[in-house]
């Protein structure tokens, strides 16, 4: 049986038990009602009634022994991963809940990407997330990436900030770019 790592499995297991250590803790134990919940939200409940009418004639220590290894992995793969996971990340930011997490994948795939609901859905948060780095990358390409060794806010910044009464060197555009960084990157961490 396969299992995809769908958003929608996502979303759902992590709700199940307030959250995704009580969730494996949960399935370290073996605990069959969970494991129901993971194999179904993961392959459909259609799929799995074979299995578990087969799993029910069966000594249930042969199931969990075959079973627990693949749960633990699929249960990982629901935890997206960025190309920029090796860098240092800073310490000083708020890491971000797995609901919100999920949520903001699923506005990415839906509002930026331009991906049907059900598209969104059953993606994987790990598809999301490539296409999503992918899409930027593709505008930065197209309409340029910031400049790296500009300091502070160009002349042009400097007299909007004067005719909106802000301090002439506050650089709104650097503010802006960093903001939207740090958005995609908290959201990735653990």
């Amino acid at each position: 049986m396969f299992l995809r790592p769908s958003l929608r499995a996502a979303m759902h297991l992590e709700r199940l038990h307030g959250g995704f250590p009580e969730l494996l803790r949960k399935l370290e134990e073996f605990d069959t009602l969970t494991v129901w919940q993971i194999i179904t939200a993961g392959a459909g409940k259609t799929a799995t009634d074979a299995l578990f009418g087969y799993v029910a004639k069966q000594p249930l220590s042969g199931f969990a022994n075959a079973a627990l290894m693949p749960l633990f992995e699929f249960v990982t793969a629901l935890f997206p991963t960025s190309a920029d996971d090796g860098e240092t990340k800073s310490t000083s930011t708020n890491p971000l809940p797995w609901a919100d997490l999920f949520k903001q994948l699923y506005g990415y795939a839906t509002g930026w990407l331009n991906w049907p609901p059900e598209t969104a859905w059953n993606a994987t948060p790990q598809e999301i997330t490539d296409a999503f780095e992918a899409h930027m990358s593709k505008l930065m390409a197209i309409h340029g990436a910031p400049e790296e060794n500009q300091q502070g806010p160009t002349e042009e910044q400097r007299q909007e900030n004067v005719r909106n009464n802000l301090d002439p060197e506050f650089d709104r555009a650097g503010l802006d770019s960093l903001r939207a960084l740090s958005t995609i990157r908290e959201g990735q961490m653990i």
